[in-house]
């Protein structure tokens, strides 16, 4: 018999939520792209920083509210989103990702 699969913590239910929010102009998703870069929960609430590939990415605004608003749903609680001063780096990509980006 195998043995059971151990539930998700709420921050890896949120990080698997989040894979349904895909930057349009790179075709992947925040989490591949590293861009989550801390997760906060408490009872009452939760707390998103997020960074973006580039300061000036036109979808900054949708892609920021997307993250918050699917987190607040996967949570049920209120949910902040903050934008990171964190400069981004393709070693923040999940690993197979930069394949998937045709990278390397």
């Amino acid at each position: 018999m195998s043995e059971p699969t151990p539930a998700l913590s709420k921050e890896d239910q949120v990080r698997e939520a989040l894979r349904a929010v895909v930057d349009p102009e790179i075709g992947l998703n925040v989490i591949e792209l590293g861009l989550i870069r801390r997760i906060d929960i408490d009872a009452n609430s939760a707390h998103v920083v997020m960074i973006l590939t580039t300061p000036f990415c036109p979808y900054a605004p949708a892609l920021l509210e997307q993250t918050r608003a699917v987190a607040q749903q996967t949570l049920g609680v209120p949910t902040t989103i903050e934008m990171g001063r964190e400069m981004w780096d393709p070693s923040f990509m999940e690993d197979g990702a930069l394949a998937d980006w045709g990278l390397f």
